[in-house]
């Protein structure tokens, strides 16, 4: 054999490589101004439909039997409003991971990963877990403020998306 058809016993594997695929590459975060769009939306549908009810307890105050006015159409108006809110607000939390607001605006939250974000995870980590601190006097208000700050990170997680591990993305 000659020296040039000869292999080096002592060179490294010949060998293509190629990069990992990061998980997150697939999904597109969603920006900070359409999440606040997402939640101001969302907002605004929930004052909707409380509406009737707030404007009747003013009512109620000038009339000498406030319970009536409340109980009257306009309070149930509220609570049947609130209560098709709720149901339609889980069925596409559970479905898409999606609130009224984030599906007008075309974002969804998923898992950090990209997969799937389950409804108990969005209700009770994203939501309940992050409204305990919350509901402390004066901490509250502090720790909202804080929540809220952290989409301005590198990643654009709040805390409550830290705290349940996921993500805001374009849907």
């Amino acid at each position: 054999m000659n020296a040039q058809t000869q292999q080096n016993p002592y060179a490294p594997p010949q060998a293509e490589v190629g990069d990992i695929e990061d998980g997150d590459a697939s999904v597109e975060q969603a920006g900070r101004g359409i999440r606040l769009g997402a939640a101001v939306l969302d907002t605004i549908i929930v004052f909707a439909v409380m509406l009737p009810m707030v404007l009747s307890a003013g009512i109620a105050e000038l009339v000498a039997d406030p319970a009536a006015v409340i109980m009257g159409a306009s309070g149930l108006i509220s609570i049947v409003a609130s209560v098709a809110l709720i149901a339609v607000t889980i069925v596409l939390v559970k479905r898409n991971g999606q609130t009224i607001g984030k599906k007008l605006v075309g974002i969804k939250v998923v898992r950090s990963d990209g997969s799937r974000a389950s409804l108990g995870r969005i209700f009770w980590l994203r939501n309940i877990v992050n409204a305990i601190p919350a509901a402390i006097p004066f901490v509250g208000s502090l720790y909202q403020l804080v929540d809220h700050l952290f989409i301005f990170g590198d990643k654009r997680q709040c805390v409550h998306d830290k705290i349940a591990d996921t993500i805001v993305v374009k849907a």
